[in-house]
C-alpha cells in the first residue's frame, strides 16, 4: 500500500465537487515542498499500510494540492479554513457537506477516526 499516496490525483477545486457526485469520501492533502511537517506526517503516518489500507477499503478519492509555488486556490481553501499555510488535512464524508479539518501534526489514530466517520 505505501506506493499508494505517491499515485495521489492532483488536488483542483471541481475535484472534490465531481467526487462528491460519485458519493466517494475524500481526502485533501494541501503540502509544499519546503513543508517538513508534511514531510513527516506523509511518511509516517499517510504512507503507512493501515491508513492506505483505510483509504482504499473505503474506496476514498486522495487528492494532493501542492502549494510550492503559492498557487491561488489553494491559497483560497486555506483561508477559507482559517489557514495561512500548510499542511492542511481536509477530509469530506462521502454524501457530501463541510469537510473534517485534521490538525497539522497527524497521527494514524487522527486519520484513521476521520475516514470512517467520512463513510
Amino acid at each position: 500500500f505505501a506506493a499508494l499516496a505517491a499515485e495521489a490525483e492532483a488536488w483542483f477545486a471541481a475535484g472534490v465537487a465531481a467526487l462528491h457526485a460519485e458519493a466517494r469520501p475524500v481526502f485533501v492533502n494541501l503540502t509544499a515542498a519546503w513543508c517538513i511537517t508534511c514531510k513527516v506526517n506523509e511518511q509516517l503516518v499517510l504512507r503507512t499500510d493501515p491508513v492506505q489500507a483505510a483509504f482504499a477499503g473505503r474506496n476514498l478519492a486522495y487528492l494532493k494540492g501542492d502549494w510550492t509555488q503559492g498557487d491561488a486556490g489553494i491559497g483560497a481553501l486555506l483561508r477559507e479554513h482559517g489557514r495561512e499555510g500548510v499542511p492542511l488535512y481536509l477530509v469530506y464524508p462521502a454524501g457530501g457537506g463541510a469537510p473534517a479539518v485534521l490538525p497539522q501534526v497527524l497521527t494514524e489514530g487522527i486519520v484513521l477516526r476521520a475516514v470512517a466517520a467520512a463513510g
